[in-house]
């Protein structure tokens, strides 16, 4: 059931968000996720090294899995990825050599490993060129700190010149992608980025693969919004086709007894260009019914109803 992430390390077909650590769940609960992810066989999580910024507490994530890891022992049980990048701090931030440099060695510490086995782009860096960025990462491979590194948030076009440098220079090419793509935010990835990771074969792991909680049918209305710490942000998506979209869930969630989210998962994971979805969740509960969607099987009827209802 496993799926290629990078060379020689192959992982379940849903990896775990690690955003909410720290944010919307305590380090106790924290830990409880990670110690139950791995029962259940899940063994792929990610992070960022900016997680949880937004609350005035950057590398919290990054701290409180470290901790989890230096505790449980399980650190051989999990591949770990994460991300540089996005702001740190005001004069912290963007690819330059200097801050990918920087950052590696505070997301080792603080995720007390000796290396990290997937290292992303968080985003592209147009202030710095490419070849700068390639070249630390590629020192990172060298000296054992990063396994492999991959790119999120990137167009097509940019990277497919940063492969092109990459291999120009024999330097580490980027393995993974991280796009934005989800059954309501389908174009961008659709029409620009799923040509290219296929052509340089890289393994796609979307976020915000629930649309930050709308697919989950949790969203019917702005009375809604108040539900969680994420509903001011569902507005966007409460419009006609946000709307046909979650009726096409109900339809094929009630026909196949699933739930709505498990149908949005199912129908990512059946896209040929899709390695494993990022999903968060802040029980155990949410986290098995999400895991459930790797049983559900859609047929041709239930993909061209989805496929219709969230057409572009």
């Amino acid at each position: 059931m496993q799926r290629p992430l990078f060379e020689n390390t192959n992982i379940t077909p849903i990896v775990f968000g690690c955003n909410v650590f720290g944010w919307t769940i305590d380090e106790a609960q924290s830990f409880r996720m990670l110690d139950h992810l791995v029962d259940r066989g899940l063994n792929c999580i990610d992070t960022a090294d900016t997680y949880a910024r937004w609350i005035g507490k950057p590398g919290i994530s990054e701290s409180i899995i470290g901790r989890w890891l230096k505790q449980s022992g399980k650190r051989e049980k999990l591949v770990i990825a994460t991300k540089v990048g996005m702001e740190m701090a005001p004069d912290r931030k963007g690819l330059s050599k200097k801050h990918i440099l920087a950052s590696v060695d505070e997301s080792l510490q603080r995720l007390q490993i000796d290396c990290i086995d997937l290292y992303q782009a968080h985003q592209d860096d147009p202030a710095t060129p490419l070849e700068e960025s390639l070249e630390a990462f590629d020192s990172l491979v060298k000296a054992g700190k990063v396994k492999a590194i991959g790119a999120s948030n990137y167009s097509g076009a940019r990277l497919r010149e940063a492969q092109g440098i990459a291999k120009s220079k024999n330097y580490a090419v980027f393995q993974t992608l991280q796009p934005h793509y989800n059954l309501y935010e389908r174009q961008d990835f659709e029409t620009d980025l799923a040509a290219v990771s296929k052509e340089q074969g890289l393994a796609v792991i979307p976020y915000f693969s629930l649309a930050a909680g709308f697919l989950t049918g949790k969203y019917r209305s702005e009375a809604d919004f108040s539900k969680s710490a994420r509903g001011g942000g569902m507005k966007k998506y409460m419009n006609d086709r946000g709307l046909r979209i979650l009726g096409a869930l109900d339809t094929v969630a009630a026909n196949v007894h699933a739930t709505p989210a498990q149908i949005a998962l199912a129908w990512l994971l059946s896209r040929p260009a899709v390695t494993a979805p990022i999903v968060s969740a802040t029980t155990t509960e949410q986290l098995d019914a999400l895991i459930a969607a790797l049983d559900v099987k859609l047929d041709a009827e239930a993909l061209k109803l989805l496929d219709a209802a969230s057409a572009y």
